[in-house]
């Protein structure tokens, strides 16, 4: 495995896929420029799956509960 697969591989798989922050990542790997961890750190869709799927569900909770009009 080289250098390069292996910062690629913590970028992903083990840091932003367990919902660590990018600024954090970049943090992690050294980086100065935020624009260089997302060279290494590239979004898979998966995650972005993820992230949708539980912003949804936050979205339903803050749903005020809606009840039915009903006519006389």
């Amino acid at each position: 495995m080289t250098f390069h697969l292996a910062r690629h591989t913590f970028a992903t798989a083990i840091t932003l896929m367990n919902d660590v922050p990018i600024e954090r990542v970049s943090k992690m790997l050294g980086h100065k420029n935020i624009r260089t961890t997302q060279h290494y750190a590239k979004i898979v869709d998966k995650k972005v799956d993820h992230d949708m799927a539980n912003l949804k569900i936050k979205l339903e909770e803050k749903k005020p509960n809606q009840t039915t009009i009903s006519t006389i």
